[in-house]
């Protein structure tokens, strides 16, 4: 082993060690009063324009897109979707698939069917759109949250994504930084553990990336089954959103729900979610299965690749069933 190398690897293990041991129950309390304040500091409302729609993906730019083209090397794709789950789990409702024509159907001339999927939920992969989430009455860029209805989100609909997003992605992949399959639930990622991977993998995230988080929820399930996902699932602390917000993300993706969960915050269930999709204006990609991501990403040694979304333009859709696609 040469020196160089053998010094590098010892700086890893001792980042892996002391974030490692850093307690998930650390840092202060805080309030829905503290995600208020948040709310104002970190607002993107009405940075492009008071009747903006389409939020943080201002920042993928077609230098950006070109940028991100150059990502492919190796023209290898890789899913980031999670095989939809036909039975209840994770407190969502099961993806129905029901054939409506076959080729037992007399006079049939093609195979036909039909798919029920509840969008938001813990188990399908899918895009938020900017209308998901209300806070205090309002969704991104000051729209009122009365602009949903029940015939779909009258602003910031899922339509206005439908030409795609076509930009850098960085997978975060924190079980593989700690050395173990799967992060403990309440696990809280702290903005001290996304510096040591910037400073492990000497990857710096930039304006108008899309950043994938990974706690190794599906490897979880593999090992222990279903959980009680919103009172024992690692995910981001809430104090990580101003560090994202200072890099000028574009999107936010993980293989849940971005937040840890229980929250840390009295009042909020999701203030991540909150943050990110009504103050920041910045889409997330829920329930990604990042595993083979994961494992093409650390056999290259390198955690950026080219990502591909494609939403289904449903008018009035607060969100899409999605399949994301690494290129590297």
């Amino acid at each position: 082993m040469k020196p160089t190398r053998a010094i590098g690897i010892v700086v890893i293990l001792i980042l892996m060690e002391a974030t490692t041991m850093s307690s998930p129950a650390a840092g202060p309390k805080r309030t829905k009063e503290d995600v208020s304040a948040m709310m104002k500091s970190l607002s993107n409302w009405g940075r492009w324009g008071k009747e903006d729609q389409l939020g943080a993906l201002n920042l993928i730019t077609p230098e950006k897109r070109r940028e991100a083209a150059k990502e492919v090397k190796d023209g290898v794709s890789v899913s980031l979707a999670h095989n939809v789950m036909t039975k209840r789990a994770f407190l969502t409702p099961p993806f129905e698939h029901r054939m409506i024509e076959t080729g037992l159907t007399p006079g049939g001339e093609s195979a036909g069917d039909v798919f029920t999927v509840q969008v938001h939920g813990y188990s399908e992969t899918h895009l938020d759109a900017l209308c998901h989430v209300f806070y205090d009455g309002q969704i991104y860029n000051g729209f009122s949250q009365r602009e949903v209805t029940e015939k779909g989100c009258g602003k910031l609909a899922v339509t206005e994504m439908k030409s795609g997003i076509f930009t850098r992605g960085v997978l975060m992949d924190f079980p593989h930084l700690f050395g173990v399959k799967y992060l403990d639930g309440k696990r809280a990622i702290r903005p001290e553990d996304l510096d040591a991977w910037e400073k492990a993998t000497g990857v710096k995230i930039e304006s108008g990336d899309a950043v994938f988080i990974r706690t190794g929820r599906w490897a979880r399930y593999e090992a222990e089954g279903e959980w009680e996902v919103e009172k024992n699932s690692a995910g981001l602390d809430v104090s990580c959103v101003p560090w994202f917000k200072k890099r000028d993300v574009a999107v936010l993706g993980s293989d849940l729900a971005l937040d840890v969960m229980p929250s840390g915050v009295e009042g909020v269930r999701l203030p991540v979610h909150a943050l990110i999709i009504v103050g920041m204006g910045v889409p997330i990609l829920d329930s990604c299965d990042l595993r083979e991501l994961s494992q093409a990403a650390a056999a290259r040694r390198r955690w950026t690749f080219l990502l591909t979304v494609a939403p289904l333009a449903v008018g009035g859709g607060s969100g899409s069933p999605v399949n994301p696609i690494a290129t590297f």
